[in-house]
């Protein structure tokens, strides 16, 4: 194994202890860990990778301070992509049901395991209730990625062009174009203090100029 996904995974595997056990685990937490990051490197991921699990947990280190239950949300990151099928719409409500069967073998009590519960189901849509200060702090982790520099914002892109490379180009342009028309239609990208004042206008920037690339300019008539 490469040296740095190594002390990714191991980073990753003590800040689920720390969850875990902050969370109210009364099992030991390190085989959910190896299951749960086994699960996030499986072969046909690109982007849905460790590496997008470690930078939400960063994120959500960042906006910890706005959520009521820090240890729901961090949770809530674990599983939001646990179930990963690129092919596949179900993907959100299978990390749901494998996060209400797992935590409860852990120990960790219905209230909580109910909230992650939910919190993952939230990532279908990305749109928090006003007041859910929980999903406004995973939605804003989950979507800074948005928000990153011109380098970082080409690796995401073609990390999800890698993941679904079963699709025909021409149908990914249209299909990825309307989901950048989507959110950029969206009032808000982001919900928490920090996203709105440090993300939104980098990740409209950074959406906009995508769709640029996506949408082919009027063909001028000859002669004109």
């Amino acid at each position: 194994m490469d040296t740095d996904i190594a002390q990714r995974e191991q980073r990753l595997a003590d800040a689920w202890h720390a969850t875990a056990t902050e969370a109210g685990a009364r099992r030991d937490p390190a085989p959910y860990a190896a299951r749960l990051l086994a699960a996030w490197a499986e072969p046909q991921r690109r982007y849905h990778t460790t590496a997008h699990l470690d930078a939400v947990l960063r994120h959500v280190d960042t906006l910890a301070d706005h959520a009521a239950d820090p240890a729901a949300v961090r949770l809530a990151a674990w599983f939001h992509d646990a179930v990963y099928r690129p092919d596949r719409s179900e993907n959100e409500e299978r990390s749901a049901a494998l996060a209400e069967r797992a935590l409860p073998e852990l120990g960790i009590g219905p209230d909580r395991t109910a909230e992650v519960a939910r919190l993952v189901r939230l990532t279908v849509t990305h749109h928090p209730a006003p007041g859910d200060t929980n999903g406004e702090v995973l939605c804003d982790a989950d979507l800074a990625v948005l928000a990153g520099g011109v380098d970082a914002y080409a690796a995401y892109v073609a990390a999800v062009r890698e993941e679904y490379r079963f699709v025909p180009e021409d149908a990914f342009r249209t299909g990825r174009a309307a989901v950048l028309r989507q959110l950029l239609d969206l009032p808000r990208l982001f919900h928490t203090p920090y996203g709105t004042a440090h993300w939104e206008g980098p990740a409209r920037r950074n959406l906009a100029a995508e769709l640029a690339t996506l949408v082919e300019p009027p063909v001028e008539s000859a002669g004109m």
